[in-house]
């Protein structure tokens, strides 16, 4: 007998049986709930018309943490188990609205107001996490929702106001229900399985090897909002606690493949702070709030924003099975594209990347037609060590050059032996690139060049902005 998906909906307890687990969470809201408020745009995370909140009471000190996610590309099964507050759970119990939506409509901020209730929802979150009102903060707050009327002026200026808002709805005080834990695996219609250890996930792996693996559901969720054909089967990694572990160890830190971005995002801007910039524009917060390191490599595109770094930063990648485990370099798991070694019945455990030695500087890149929102052109990566004013080693790493990402070892060596200019030049002998509507293999080529330069004057220039022509 299939298992009812159970989570809780604007602080009440629902309960789902006959209906796909695949069905998306925005087509459930608004087709079977009536809950109209949250909207499609584009249907496949980029607009935020249809952002609603992830709730977690285990956030840090006891406090609720919430998170901005894209209910179009979200599944019920990946619910199961959480709660979600739409725009509609923030009015209070006597119809008042929340301070969120009463500074929204103070400061003039919807016009046609269709992706009004997608701000709103953001704002909400960034209200909760007590985030200062800087205006840097505010934008890439706001990088996931799209106003077709450009009326952001007023929707920053609303912003600022709700900076530190207590989030709780009034009149809305009451305990949150309490769901029961799940202590054994989920099987939701026979067709969306939910593990709740190692060895479930593998046994669940070795009889269902033709089963999609599904993390964050930011690439998957496609096949279900905007293609409509989803999957005949998922295995839902989120709840194996080996893959959401994140293991801040002395000299290694360990990244479960089911930990997202959000998740992992403070401890590796700590630890590199290169990453603070690049991350940020990695998707959106809501995108953040569902996507995991190890999808984005277990994806293998070749444009993929995370390898390159993870290239760079000398990572182990950490596969599991029924037969046991194995660990091997990063750069030995990609093969071609979208082709990995990764075995039928094996699945990714975690990730290793090696805390900063003594002497080593990080940096990276990220060039895109937009700023935000936007999958990258080229993206780079480098590590150096230094000694004695002396680049005694290299690691360069690109993606958007070649069939899978990939180090730059001639210009490794080239770098090492004469210098940049002579990495740059090398760079042809390593990648032979595509043509395609985001550049010409020329245009990348040369971007990857003019990267390279800047590398050269951050270390020359170490803590200052650098700025290249022709990127």
């Amino acid at each position: 007998m299939a298992d009812r998906i159970r989570f809780t909906l604007n602080d009440r307890s629902v309960e789902i049986a006959d209906l796909s687990p695949m069905t998306t969470v925005l087509d459930w809201l608004r087709d079977h709930r009536g809950l109209k408020g949250t909207k499609e745009g584009c249907a496949e995370g980029d607009c935020g018309a249809c952002t609603v909140v992830l709730e977690h009471a285990d956030g840090p000190d006891g406090k609720t943490t919430v998170e901005a996610m894209n209910s179009c590309i979200a599944m019920l099964g990946q619910i199961d188990g959480q709660s979600i507050r739409t725009v509609e759970g923030l009015t209070g119990r006597d119809g008042a609205p929340h301070p969120v939506q009463r500074a929204m409509m103070e400061a003039d901020a919807t016009q046609c107001g269709f992706c009004t209730p997608g701000f709103v929802m953001s704002a909400y979150a960034f209200a909760a996490g007590g985030e200062a009102p800087e205006l840097d903060t505010i934008h890439e707050v706001l990088a996931g929702n799209l106003c077709r009327c450009t009326g952001y002026r007023p929707i920053v200026e609303a912003m600022k106001q709700v900076a530190g808002v207590p989030h709780e709805v009034p009149g809305r005080a009451l305990p949150r229900p309490a769901m029961p834990a799940r202590t054994r695996s989920a099987s939701f219609d026979g067709t969306f399985f939910a593990p709740r250890s190692l060895a479930e996930l593998v046994e669940l792996r070795a009889r269902h090897p033709q089963a999609l693996l599904l993390a964050g559901a930011t690439d998957l969720g496609l096949l279900a909002s905007r293609a409509r054909k989803p999957p005949a089967a998922l295995i839902h990694l989120a709840h194996v606690p080996e893959l959401a572990a994140l293991d801040a160890g002395r000299d290694e830190i360990a990244i479960g493949a089911a930990v997202t971005y959000a998740r992992a995002m403070p401890l590796l801007v700590e630890a590199f702070p290169a990453l603070h910039a690049y991350l940020g524009r990695l998707g959106s917060r809501q995108i953040r709030t569902m996507g995991t390191i190890g999808g984005n490599v277990g994806n293998a595109s070749p444009i993929g924003d995370m390898p390159p770094v993870l290239l760079a930063l000398e990572t182990r990648i950490r596969l599991v099975s029924v037969r046991g485990a194995r660990e091997l370099p990063l750069e030995e798991f990609f093969l071609d594209y979208r082709k990995t070694v990764l075995a039928p019945d094996e699945v990714i455990e975690s990730l290793i990347l090696p805390r900063p030695r003594p002497g080593e500087v990080f940096h990276c890149d990220k060039v895109s037609k937009r700023r935000d929102q936007d999958i990258s052109t080229v993206a780079g990566a480098y590590r150096l060590r230094i000694e004695d004013g002396r680049i005694k080693d290299a690691r360069l790493a690109f993606g958007g050059l070649a069939a899978i990402p990939k180090r730059a070892r001639a210009a490794e060596a080239a770098l090492l032996k004469t210098g940049f200019a002579a990495a740059s030049a090398a760079l042809p002998g390593d990648f032979k690139p595509l043509d395609d509507w985001r550049g010409t293999a020329a245009y990348r080529l040369e971007v990857a060049a003019n990267l390279l330069r800047r590398l050269e004057m951050r270390v020359a220039n170490p803590g200052q902005p650098v700025e290249v022509e022709a990127l």
